[in-house]
């Protein structure tokens, strides 16, 4: 299942992400952002459950914006775990 979500309060204007039937993250993109920092996130959470993902990043804030590309992608991960 390929999931597109447009994350709020952050850099990033897009983040795609591939799961498995099963939830397994296959692939995250992002559209947007500080890219060594989403490319080092997408690398890291590859092949993780989305629920461990979610879990680790929910709730990462970035300079006081009370949000961050992980806790954002967290959310997005919520969402497309809804959608299976």
């Amino acid at each position: 299942m390929t999931y597109d979500f447009t994350p709020r309060g952050v850099c990033s204007r897009k983040i795609t992400i591939e799961l498995s039937d099963s939830g397994v993250i296959e692939n995250v993109r992002f559209m947007g952002g500080c890219s060594g920092n989403t490319q080092g996130v997408a690398a890291l959470v590859k092949g993780m459950s989305a629920k461990e993902a979610i879990s680790r990043m929910k709730g990462i804030d970035c300079n006081g914006r009370g949000t961050s590309c992980p806790d954002q992608l967290a959310k997005a991960l919520t969402e497309a775990l809804e959608k299976l």
